[in-house]
């Protein structure tokens, strides 16, 4: 069991001065009103990045959360949708995302609720504090070409590709990488935002040779995705459903019509990822990525820089080595916690969501 806490009392709020003036970052105070909050991310000095794909904008927030010992930091929970929907005075809520601030160890989560989106911040000590948006320090940045907003597509393939304007975002030397669909000839689209936000926004059209379908494809949007440094270069490393893993240099993003990425993996189909997070362990690199039918993976990084990709039809696996791990049953969402630890959300047998810290495997 986790420890027992009492959520009584923690109707802190987090909010930053009125009189906070604009930063370095060009954020400044203000109401912040969010149509969606389904990917959230750090980025410098303790910056959280919301990737609001309702609104098809991206959102800098300084959150008010000051440095600390991440390394002391540990989060469990068990029912922790339950103690967020409690603590914000809903019948429940749906965690869409979740990220470490590296500066503190504090675990950042957006929610969705009846009454939109709530952004919070869980300390480790059990606490959960809801983020005040009325006057919160921050700056807003429309993502372009967006989908339009409206259902396409009947039955089962009935979709609104606006929702998935934003899939996942991470900064990477300087720049805001921001992974989606876009309203173009090739709808899988890779962004890339300066910031400080600027007028400017790179996007390249993605496609990847699909090894379970035997053919390229840019339909889908990647699913979750982590920056590698491969040879000294900045590369982006993606997983997409079904589940090709596929790597691309972040020099590709420059405002192409668009770029091939190399599929390093084949990593079983009927499977969609969910989470990704690299990490080094003794002298090797590793990824770990959850899935929803698939479990937990670990991924070697050995040969990743080879220049040959997967280019024919796959029946089953390949590509680069992996094991499950088996004891991590249930992951919906994980993000590196410190060097040696992750902070895993894990629905459980009962449907309840737990928060728990586990060491790197």
């Amino acid at each position: 069991m986790g420890r027992r806490v009492s959520f009584l009392g923690l109707c802190a709020t987090v909010v930053l001065s009125a009189a906070v003036q604009a930063d370095q970052y060009g954020l400044n105070p203000g109401p912040l009103e969010l149509k969606s909050a389904n990917v959230i991310a750090f980025g410098p000095d303790g910056i959280l990045f919301v990737g609001d794909a309702k609104a098809a904008q991206i959102v800098a927030i300084q959150t008010g959360d000051r440095p600390g010992d991440a390394a002391s930091v540990k989060h469990a929970i068990d029912g922790v949708d339950s103690k967020i929907a409690q603590q914000l005075g809903v019948s429940a809520v749906e965690i869409l995302d979740m990220a470490v601030n590296p500066l503190s160890g504090h675990l950042f989560v957006s929610v969705s609720t009846g009454a939109g989106p709530q952004l919070v911040m869980l300390d480790g000590s059990g606490a959960i504090v809801q983020l005040g948006l009325d006057k919160i320090t921050h700056a807003k940045m429309d993502i372009p070409n967006a989908p339009e907003d409206k259902i396409v597509g009947e039955g089962r393939r009935a979709r609104n590709h606006r929702m998935s304007s934003v899939t996942d975002l991470a900064f990477v030397d300087g720049q805001l990488l921001v992974s989606g669909m876009s309203n173009s000839a090739v709808p899988s689209t890779v962004r890339s935002f300066a910031f400080p936000f600027a007028d400017k926004v790179e996007a390249t059209g993605l496609e990847i040779y699909h090894g379970a379908h035997g053919q390229l494809e840019s339909l889908s949007p990647i699913r979750t995705f982590v920056p590698f440094m491969i040879n000294g270069e900045p590369t982006v490393l993606a997983g997409f459903v079904c589940t090709p893993l596929v790597k691309f240099p972040v020099s590709a993003i420059a405002g192409g019509e668009k770029v091939r990425g190399t599929t390093v993996a084949e990593l079983g189909n009927r499977n969609q990822p969910l989470d990704m997070i690299a990490y080094h362990q003794g002298d090797k690199d590793y990824l770990l990525l959850a899935n929803s039918a698939r479990g937990v993976m670990k991924i070697s990084t050995d040969d990743i820089d080879r220049a040959q990709g997967i280019e024919e039809k796959i029946g089953g696996t390949a590509g680069q080595e992996y094991e499950t791990v088996e004891s991590w049953t249930g992951v919906v969402q994980l993000d590196r916690l410190n060097d040696k630890q992750a902070v895993v959300l894990v629905k459980s047998e009962t449907g309840s969501l737990d928060l728990k810290t586990l060491p790197l495997p």
